[in-house]
C-alpha cells in the first residue's frame, strides 16, 4: 500500500497469505503464541525466533487465520528498511485500528537490536499486540538482554523433539529423524551442484550442509554482532571476523565428533573422527565377509582435503589468527544462545575429580549430513573408487550406521535431559574402561535407572554386558542408590530377557517421553497412532 514504507498486508489480503498454512498441524509451542494474543498484559511483545524451516512463518499464518481481518496486519521487513520506517508505519497502523501486528524478518532492520524497545515501550503500551519473528536468533537474544529486557515473551522454534517431528510429518522412524531432524522439510543433498550452493540455500532444501552452516548459523551470528552496539558485541571474535576466519572456527566446532570446545580441536590439523573410528572397526570386524582394511590404504590426506573443502574448514597453517580459549568460549556462548548446543554431564562413580561434560547438538540432521559429506569425499578417493562395489557399499554403510548409532544415543540423552523432572539428574556414567550411556538418578528416592542405547533392531547379549556387570553396578549403587531398572533402548520390540534386562523400543520411549498421555487417534506411517491435545 502506497501509504506505508514497508511491505504490509492487511484486510482481505490476509486470507490469501495464510491459506497455504492451514493444511499443516500446529507446533507444540502454538499455545504459547495464543496465550500471548489473548493475554491482558501491556508493554510486552512476543518474539518467535529460531533457525530456518522450523515453522515460524507457518505458525504466524495459523494464528492470523483466527484474528479479525480489520484489526490485523502482517509486515515483512527487507534489508533496506529501518526502524524509522517501521515507526512511521506503526503510527499509521495504530490510527487505522490495527490491534494485532506481526513483523516478520525484523532482524533485517540494521538498527533493530539497539531500537527494539520501540515496539514494547511505545506501541504495545498503547494496547497493540506485537509479534516479532526472524531467523537471526542471536539478534533477539541480544535485544532481550538490552532493549527488550523483561518486556518480551519468547517462543524459540529451533528445537524440534523426535515425537513432535513425528507428529507433524507423520513419520515415526528414528533414522528419518536422524536424517532430517531439526527442520520440518526433508530433501536431498548434492555437494557438487553449484546451483544449490547459492546465498538463498537452506538446510536440506536441496543444498549442502556447508552452505546451511554458513547462512543459517555463521551469518546469523555475524550479522547480529555487526548490528549490535555498533559491533561492540564481537568482543575477542573481532579479529577472527576481520580475517574471514570466524566461519572456519564455527565449522570446526560443529564437525568435531565429541563436540568439545577446546583450542586444540580448532587449531590441530583437521582429522575426521568418523573416518578414524570406522577404519578401526572395519579392521577388526568378526565377519570375514565385511572385515576390510581399505580405509587404512586409501589416501587419507586427499580424502580429508576434499572433506575440508566441502565443510569450509581451514588448517592451522591457513589461519592467520591463533584460536585462543577466549575465542572458543565466546563462540560457545553464541551457539548456546542459538539453542544449537546443550551440555550433557559425565559423572564417575566417585564424587571427585569434578564431573565432566560433553556437548550435544540440537539438530541431528546437520550432524548426519556432515557424515554424508565424508562418504561423498571417500567415494572420490582413487584407491577406494577402484574397490569392488560390494566393498564400497559395505564401508560407506558402516560409516553411516556408526554415525546413526552415536546420534541415537545423543538424541535420547538430550530429550531425556530436557524432559527430566526437578528431582531427576540425567548423565552418562563413566568407569575406568567402560560407561553406562545414560543414568537417571532420582534424588527423592535415592534410586537410579541405567541405560544402554543401541541403533540395532536385534537383541544381542553383548548389548547388556555392562548393565549386568556386578562390579560396575555395585560402584553405581554406592553413589546413586539402588538400581531399579536396567534398560537397553533399541529399534526392536519391547521385551524383558531372562536376566531381567528390559529391551524397549527407542521410538516409543521418545514419544512417551514427550507426550506422556497418548490415545489411539492419530495414524503414523508405521501403523502406530496417538492423539495430541494442544492447549
Amino acid at each position: 500500500m502506497s501509504d506505508y514504507r514497508t511491505n504490509i498486508i492487511t484486510g482481505k489480503g490476509l486470507a490469501a497469505f495464510y491459506s497455504d498454512a492451514m493444511k499443516y498441524d500446529r507446533r507444540d509451542c502454538f499455545p504459547q503464541l495464543k496465550q500471548y494474543i489473548e493475554g491482558e498484559k501491556a508493554d510486552r511483545v512476543c518474539l518467535i525466533y529460531g533457525l530456518r524451516r522450523t515453522g515460524k512463518t507457518t505458525m504466524i499464518k495459523q494464528i492470523i487465520s483466527e484474528l479479525p481481518e480489520r484489526e490485523t496486519a502482517y509486515m515483512k521487513l527487507r534489508t533496506k528498511d529501518t526502524m524509522a520506517d517501521v515507526n512511521a508505519d506503526l503510527k499509521l497502523l495504530l490510527e487505522n485500528g490495527i490491534k494485532y501486528l506481526f513483523v516478520d524478518e525484523v532482524t533485517l532492520a540494521k538498527d533493530f537490536i539497539d531500537s527494539a524497545s520501540l515496539f514494547s515501550d511505545v506501541f504495545a503500551a498503547q494496547g497493540m499486540k506485537i509479534i516479532l519473528s526472524g531467523t537471526d536468533s542471536l539478534g533477539f537474544w541480544l535485544a532481550l538482554d538490552q532493549e527488550l529486557y523483561d518486556r518480551a515473551d519468547t517462543i524459540h522454534t529451533t528445537y524440534i523433539p523426535f515425537a513432535e517431528h513425528s507428529r507433524l510429518l507423520k513419520i515415526n522412524d528414528i533414522d528419518e529423524y536422524i536424517r532430517y531432524g531439526g527442520t520440518l522439510r526433508a530433501g536431498e543433498i548434492n555437494f557438487d551442484d553449484n546451483e544449490l550452493n547459492t546465498d538463498e540455500a537452506s538446510f536440506r532444501d536441496d543444498e549442502s550442509t556447508r552452505r546451511y552452516i554458513d547462512t543459517a548459523i555463521c551469518r546469523n551470528i555475524q550479522n547480529s554482532l555487526v548490528f549490535a552496539d555498533g559491533g561492540g558485541q564481537f568482543r575477542h571474535l573481532r579479529e577472527l571476523y576481520n580475517k574471514g576466519e570466524l566461519t572456519s572456527a564455527i565449522n570446526r566446532i560443529i564437525e568435531n565428533e565429541h563436540h568439545y570446545f577446546l583450542r586444540d580441536v580448532l587449531t590441530d590439523a583437521f582429522i575426521s573422527h568418523d573416518l578414524g573410528r570406522s577404519a578401526k572397526n572395519l579392521r577388526k570386524d568378526r565377519d570375514p565377509e565385511t572385515r576390510t582394511d581399505i580405509l587404512d590404504r586409501i589416501d587419507i590426506e586427499a580424502v580429508t582435503a576434499r572433506l575440508m573443502e566441502i565443510l569450509d574448514i581451514r588448517n592451522r597453517e591457513q589461519q592467520t589468527i591463533g584460536i585462543t580459549d577466549v575465542h572458543v568460549s565466546e563462540i560457545k556462548e553464541y551457539l548456546y544462545a542459538l539453542d544449537l548446543i546443550e551440555d550433557f554431564d559425565e559423572e564417575t562413580t566417585v564424587p571427585s575429580p569434578p564431573s565432566g561434560k560433553h556437548t550435544l547438538f540440537i539438530q541431528p540432521g546437520m550432524r548426519y549430513c556432515m557424515a554424508q559429506a565424508l562418504v561423498h569425499s571417500l567415494m572420490k578417493d582413487p584407491l577406494f573408487s577402484g574397490a569392488s562395489e560390494a566393498e564400497k557399499k559395505n564401508v560407506t554403510e558402516r560409516i553411516l550406521q556408526e554415525v546413526k548409532g552415536r546420534m541415537t544415543e545423543e538424541i535420547v540423552q538430550l530429550e531425556t535431559l530436557r524432559n527430566a523432572s526437578a528431582n531427576e539428574k540425567v548423565f552418562k556414567l563413566k568407569f575406568a574402561n567402560a560407561e553406562f550411556d545414560m543414568v537417571i538418578y532420582d534424588s527423592d528416592e535415592n534410586t537410579c535407572r541405567i541405560f544402554e542405547i543401541k541403533h540395532s533392531d536385534k537383541v544381542v547379549p553383548e548389548q547388556a554386558r555392562h548393565l549386568l556387570d556386578e562390579q560396575k553396578c555395585e560402584l553405581t549403587r554406592r553413589r546413586f542408590g539402588e538400581i531399579t531398572e536396567r534398560v537397553v533402548l533399541y529399534r526392536g520390540s519391547d521385551l524383558t530377557d531372562e536376566s531381567g534386562v528390559e529391551y524397549r523400543n527407542v521410538e516409543e520411549y521418545l514419544r512417551q517421553l514427550h507426550y506422556p498421555a497418548m490415545a489411539e487417534d492419530q495414524q503414523l506411517s508405521d501403523g502406530s497412532s496417538w492423539d495430541i491435545k494442544l492447549g
